[in-house]
């Protein structure tokens, strides 16, 4: 049976722990700024929509998880020369909406249509203004080639998604997302599930449980370790 979460509680989810390996905790009608930070807080995510009627949103905590800590990325000889020759400017939140519709659009593998519906972008954007949701983007001759974006809470970052329209551009922004981890302290980047992309770059499966007291250790306080202002 699966929970239809209340809209009047917004911050009520059952215990992820008890969620199949598939990890689909709950379902809503709605997504909601005070809802989406409670559910990171408790490794939950929205994921998609269901493709029928009524189209609720779908909440998972999946198991195992899919995570990059900071000191185990890989960045090729490659990549570190791309680095090193300015091709892209990369930035922080300059257009974390834009960011967000450029994710929507990226043609992915074994994917017909995207997660990112119109309310999530709102409601994310919203989480944005608050200091909360954060971009990181790739520019090219004043152009958005990459980007990612996610929640930063606590010491944790909780990636989202990420495009490019230019080879390398959304691993300089990974990196230079890993580069902020290691300078502020951000200890753990949630990647939600496993991709053969996201694992040649360092990261790795951990069973829920040791994710859910990973991030339970990393969020003493929900207010990013990192002034996202200031770099």
């Amino acid at each position: 049976m699966i929970t239809l979460l209340d809209e009047d509680e917004p911050r009520w989810f059952p215990n992820p722990i008890e969620a199949d390996d598939e990890g689909l905790v709950a379902v809503s009608e709605k997504l909601g700024t005070e809802r989406l930070i409670e559910a990171y807080t408790r490794g939950i995510f929205p994921w998609m929509k269901m493709d029928y009627d009524p189209h609720f949103w779908c909440w998972f905590s999946p198991n195992p998880r899919m995570v990059l800590f900071p000191n185990k990325f890989k960045i090729s000889k490659s990549l570190q020369r791309v680095r090193k020759s300015k091709k892209f400017d990369i930035r922080i939140d300059q257009g974390f909406t834009e960011t967000m519709e450029a994710c929507a659009k990226a043609r992915r593998p074994n994917q017909e249509s995207t997660w990112i519906e119109k309310d999530m972008i709102q409601d994310y954007a919203k989480l944005h203004s608050q200091g909360i949701a954060h971009s990181i983007e790739a520019f090219s001759d004043g152009k958005r080639v990459g980007g990612l974006y996610g929640l930063a809470l606590g010491r944790v970052f909780c990636g989202e998604s990420m495009f490019h329209t230019k080879a390398d551009a959304s691993k300089l922004c990974l990196a230079h997302l890993v580069e902020i981890a290691e300078t502020h302290g951000i200890s753990l980047i949630d990647c939600q599930v496993h991709t053969s992309h996201l694992e040649s770059l360092g990261a790795l499966e951990i069973p829920r449980l040791e994710y859910l007291k990973l991030l339970q250790d990393s969020m003493a306080s929900i207010e990013s370790i990192v002034d996202w202002s200031n770099i």
